[in-house]
């Protein structure tokens, strides 16, 4: 990919199906323009990123399990994966590995690989604009989500007994 090229950090969303079509999608949240860009995936590169996001090992290595642990063994970790064009409807992407090359790959493939690595998505700024689809969600949607925020953050401590101090607690 050109050096020229923007590229914008997406969070990988999780994996959805669409049970009208049978089609299995990986959904991309840039969420600076708050698109969502939706890419097509197989059922086994859906399983690979579900697993990955649910945090499960298998008993023995599974393909791209087998992938990071070579890379590993070579002495090469994952920088990050970039999402780099949209050609007739196929995602390209590549693997930018610690070690300096560049490997050509499917988007899906990459969005596997980085989830076992932790390492950051990112995606063409121009693919996000054509491909994204508009997040909408509704101001209760908003509100709650600031709520759960605020619930993940807060401490019994937070909240007083309901003696404020310098105040006179005693019955008259």
């Amino acid at each position: 990919m050109g050096e020229d090229a923007e590229l914008v950090p997406v969070e990988v969303v999780g994996v959805r199906q669409h049970l009208a079509d049978d089609e299995i999608v990986v959904l991309l949240l840039d969420p600076d323009s708050e698109l969502l860009v939706p890419i097509l995936i197989g059922p086994s590169e859906a399983s690979a990123i579900a697993s990955a996001q649910a945090g499960i090992v298998p008993p023995r290595p599974m393909t791209h399990d087998l992938l990071r642990d070579v890379l590993l063994a070579t002495g090469s970790g994952l920088t990050r994966v970039e999402i780099t064009r949209l050609e007739d409807g196929v995602f390209h992407a590549e693997l930018v590995l610690e070690t300096g090359p560049r490997v050509d790959s499917r988007a899906s493939d990459a969005i596997a690989l980085a989830l076992r690595f932790g390492c950051p998505v990112l995606c063409s700024a121009e693919v996000v604009a054509v491909a994204g689809i508009e997040v909408r969600t509704t101001t209760s949607e908003q509100d709650l989500e600031r709520f759960r925020r605020f619930l993940d953050v807060v401490t019994p401590d937070d909240f007083g007994s309901g003696d404020e101090p310098g105040e006179d607690t005693r019955a008259d």
